[in-house]
């Protein structure tokens, strides 16, 4: 994008969207005069490129396409914003952690897919998002082919997100800014047709079984309890956030200062996050622009309640303690608890927990159990170059990032399943209590010293790096088991029973502590060739030194060369209207060392910290006597996972109407992270180790029409699409048990079932396919077949459009994805009678069930004696294909002439949308969250915001 930058005698600098005016009272003789201002490309380690002069091949999402969005993290809003990153939330709690963030596809198997996000120039994760304010960021950037990540090395496998906060500007006066959003989130509803209380009641009593199965059809049709479940587990989430920010600089320094503060209530009930943020940026430089400096310092503070499910995978298929299925699965004739606390609950029904779930459920998120999460962020670093001579600069950043995590847990004294426990054990008192605390500090320092000189038509740029990367983790936890209810109250600390040696199994506490240093080395060098203008090469070679593999392995070379031909600047292009027409292609390779997927909040660095030694751990031996054990069965022949990866791209900018860039590229992943089966003699089974190929092969697009351009009227229309194909090319030893499998010559995570064909019109019974193509009543496990589908869309992207009428602006942004499957656990327990027998919801459709008068049915009967069999079939498995209304704002810009004599600038007053419709087959709540079955989803939610942006 080309910028017109109006350049006039004396006044005001400041920015308003895409544009830097200068405010004045302009002589009527003066003629403004034009100059463009090229896009610049935000890179790796600070270094930055004009688009033109550019051979990577990268996409950068502007402020204004992030900011005052309703999402806590900024990932939420840059699903369908560019091609080639696949953005997905796979939790709509109030900040949540779970994300899916893929770069040009899924690159490993068993290691981190996660992508590099790097803040400022510090390395952060993918959860710290929902302590950075969204206000903040000026630039979102997504480095893709090799010449883009290589220069990060052992860290890049899965391509980079760079993001860089906002900054003041030289020789600005004073400016203020001051935004509020006010939001309200409702939640998606499922197209399962869910029984009302006389539809569950007749399903019951046709199948024999639950409480339906002892009523009459007269006492059914005279039923009048029908409770709606939505409005017990769910509610409408209010939101707010304000943030005030202030900017000015002077001839050789500037400032950035800004307060955020934002509170969201999740729509279902219990669960919330309040979030402060303090950020300062301070740049400046010497009168002869020999030394540039500057300090950044992010503060965050944030606390959140959660369900259990979030961090505690145990129970996503447990209908008793995840209160994500009260709302589908709580059966509808049974009224509301009347019960204020789980002590009344539990007197009343005792440890019969089967009939009465969903007053369980209720009792759960009324404070039965707590789950509270508070974090404390803080990110500063500080950097200066100094310009030795006009052709030789160095300089340094130094930076740490720092996060303390603190999760409360418990089971409250007077908790349902605190009393159910402690009844079980025999106990006076019940409930447990968690203190569980983690400090992050990472140090991260990178020196370097640069060569710029013009040689007439040629300009040559070499640097070199030393980048050292330390991690220092700690976590200890503590349990007390025994709550008295008279005076505990929830992370203070009171109400804890003491332990009593004559009954050591009850109450007694537990302790654990673990610490890990992690670290990496590297040193590399960049080389930049222009000559021309016309034509470019960048090369860039890095030494990796890692902790994590043995003294052989501990070093790795990765690398990259790019190169560039402006077309648009040859002699026979002149007149063709092309500002820009640049060819460009890429080769190199980048490593992944994370070789674990890390979980929520975890640092990657810190797993498998001695993956390639023999570990031992204390255990239970002979005798009940104290031991110890082989934990890990150490293998020094360890290696990084390898990425080599091409690409070939195109950029293009006709007259400033259209814009765009297409790219393909071929990726490969080696030495994939596996394990590797050994003998059992140590008993010890398997090793970590290497073995196997993975390929991604894909093609992107972007593309923006500048329709409308004039002073009054202004139309662009915008679209991006991606398709990427996974496939494993190799590997030593497939495993193909288990109904998702990775196997030789199909994608990742591939679904292997055998195909439902329908129903028997004679009995009713369930119909299948053999291995043989053959009709089949009883499929067994053998006759699983690879279906080539795997919850990884093959098709990404979004589209929209921007109108500004007169101060009046719409802009829209839709997102798709297509090719995707998943299979859909709810929807498969809803259509199981079995469940209707266990008192709990399903499908109204089972009333059309087959029946021998009712044998045209397509679903099976209620009693049929395959019941069960369809689970690995594909009858539940399900495209995950979208397409989302992502996010519509409508609005309107005062100017400073209609606001007259008010001390303001401007005021831009605006309603926008966000998830506020999805076209999709998909019957659950949402088919964003990219995983293989969907055990338990917190859907994501409609939001529906008003805002105000004012500058003063």
């Amino acid at each position: 994008m080309n910028v017109k930058l109006r350049v006039l005698s004396a006044g005001v600098l400041f920015f308003v969207g895409g544009q830097m005016l200068l405010a004045q009272k302009a002589k009527t003789d003066t003629v403004p005069k034009e100059k463009k201002i090229e896009e610049v490309v935000i890179l790796g380690y600070s270094k930055t490129a004009t688009k033109a002069s550019s051979t990577v091949s990268s996409v950068t999402v502007g402020s204004e396409t992030i900011e005052n969005r309703p999402n806590i993290s900024v990932l939420n809003s840059i699903q369908g914003t560019a091609p080639g990153i696949v953005a997905n939330s796979n939790s709509g709690s109030p900040g949540s952690g779970q994300f899916n963030i893929l770069i040009r596809g899924i690159s490993s198997l068993n290691a981190s897919t996660d992508p590099l996000y790097v803040v400022d120039g510090l390395i952060t994760s993918a959860s710290q998002f929902r302590n950075l304010n969204s206000a903040d960021i000026d630039t979102f950037t997504i480095l893709k082919d090799a010449q883009a990540t290589s220069i990060y090395g052992n860290r890049a496998a899965n391509g980079v997100v760079v993001i860089t906060t906002k900054r003041g500007k030289y020789n600005s006066a004073l400016r203020i800014s001051y935004d509020a959003l006010t939001s309200f989130s409702t939640y998606p509803k499922t197209d399962y047709n869910m029984s009302n209380g006389k539809q569950l009641l007749t399903v019951q009593n046709q199948y024999g079984g639950g409480f339906g199965s002892t009523l009459t059809q007269q006492e059914i049709d005279e039923w009048t309890t029908d409770t709606d479940w939505n409005k017990q587990f769910m509610r409408t989430g209010i939101s707010q956030q304000h943030n005030l920010s202030l900017s000015l600089g002077g001839e050789s320094i500037n400032n950035y200062t800004s307060l955020g503060y934002l509170e969201s209530d999740g729509i279902i009930k219990s669960t919330d996050f309040k979030r402060f943020t303090l950020r300062n940026n301070l740049s400046g430089k010497s009168k002869d622009g020999k030394l540039n400096y500057g300090t950044i310092i992010g503060l965050g503070y944030s606390r959140r309640n959660q369900l259990d499910d979030e961090t505690n995978t145990a129970i996503n298929a447990n209908v008793i303690q995840n209160p994500l299925f009260g709302s589908v699965l709580s059966p509808t004739y049974v009224a509301p608890s009347p019960y204020s606390n789980g002590k009344e609950l539990f007197d009343a029904i005792g440890t019969n927990s089967a009939g009465n779930r969903p007053w369980i459920l209720q009792d759960i998120i009324n404070g039965g159990v707590r789950n509270q999460f508070t974090e404390i962020s803080i990110a500063a670093n500080a950097n200066a170059s100094y310009k030795l001579t006009d052709y030789l600069t160095i300089g340094n950043r130094t930076g740490i990032d720092y996060k303390e995590y603190e999760r409360i847990f418990a089971r409250a004294a007077n908790g349902y399943l605190s009393l159910v426990v402690a009844a079980g054990q025999g106990a006076q008192y019940g409930g447990f209590e968690q203190f569980n605390t983690t400090k992050d500090l990472t140090f991260h320092s990178v020196t370097n010293i640069s060569f710029n000189k013009k040689f007439r038509d040629h300009n040559v740029t070499v640097s070199a790096y030393l980048d050292y990367f330390k991690v220092h983790w700690a976590n200890n936890a503590q349990q007390q088991n025994g709550l008295n209810p008279l005076n505990w109250s929830f992370g203070a600390g009171t109400g804890y029973v003491p332990f009593n040696p004559a009954t050591p199994n009850i109450y007694r506490p537990t302790v654990s502590a673990s610490k890990v240093t992690a670290g990496t080395l590297a040193y590399f060098a960049t080389l930049e060739y222009d000559y021309q203008n016309k034509y470019g090469l960048d090369a860039v070679i890095r030494r990796d030194g890692s902790y994590r593999f043995a003294p052989a392995n501990k070093w790795e070379t990765f690398w990259s060369l790019g190169v560039r031909w402006n077309i648009d600047k040859e002699a026979f292009m002149e007149g063709s209207g092309f500002d820009m027409l640049k060819l460009r292609a890429s080769l190199g390779t980048s490593g992944n060392q994370n070789l674990s997927i890390p979980a929520n909040n975890i640092n990657p660095l810190i797993l498998l910290p001695t993956a390639y030694l023999d570990q031992y751990g204390s255990n239970t031996g002979y005798q009940n006597l104290p031991g110890y054990g082989l934990g890990n069965l150490g293998n020094t022949a360890l290696r990084w996972e390898e990425v080599k990866q091409s690409n070939i791209g195109l950029d293009f900018n006709y007259k400033g109407i259209l814009t765009g860039s297409v790219d393909y590229y071929q990726k490969r992943t080696s030495r994939l992270f596996n394990n590797i089966s050994v003998s059992g003699v140590t008993s010890v089974y398997t090793i970590n180790g290497n073995n196997g190929i993975l390929d991604n092969k894909g093609i992107e697009g972007l593309l923006r029409y500048n329709a409308i351009r004039n002073d009054n009227f202004k139309l662009s229309v915008f679209a991006n699409a991606a398709y990427n194909s996974n496939k494993i090319v190799n590997m030593d030893k497939e495993v193909l048990t288990g109904d998702v499998v990775d196997a030789i010559g199909g994608p990742a995570n591939q679904f292997q079932l055998y195909p439902y064909v329908g129903v028997d019109p004679a009995d009713g019974e369930q119909l299948f396919l053999d291995i043989n193509g053959n009709i089949t009543k009883s499929p067994t496990a053998n006759d699983r077949r690879l279906t080539g589908k795997s919850p990884n869309a093959k098709f990404t992207g979004g589209f929209g459009f921007n109108v500004d009428y007169k101060g009046f602006f719409l802009d829209t942004l839709f997102s798709f994805q297509q090719g995707g499957y998943i299979y859909d656990n709810l929807y498969s327990w809803v259509m199981d009678p079995f469940y209707a027998a266990n008192n709990i919801n399903v499908s109204a459709d089972l009333l059309n069930a087959w029946t021998p008068t009712n044998t045209g049915s397509n679903l099976p009967s209620l009693n049929a004696n395959n019941a069960g069999l369809e689970g690995s079939s594909d009858r539940f498995l399900f495209k995950s294909d979208f397409v989302r209304l992502k996010n519509i704002s409508l609005g309107y810009n005062f100017t400073k002439s209609q606001l007259g004599n008010l001390p303001v600038r401007s005021i831009k007053l605006f309603v926008q949308a966000e998830n506020i419709y999805t076209w999709s087959n998909w019957k659950g709540f949402d088919p964003e969250p990219v995983t293989t079955y969907s055990l338990n989803v917190y859907p994501n939610p409609k939001t529906v915001s008003v805002g105000a942006n004012i500058d003063f």
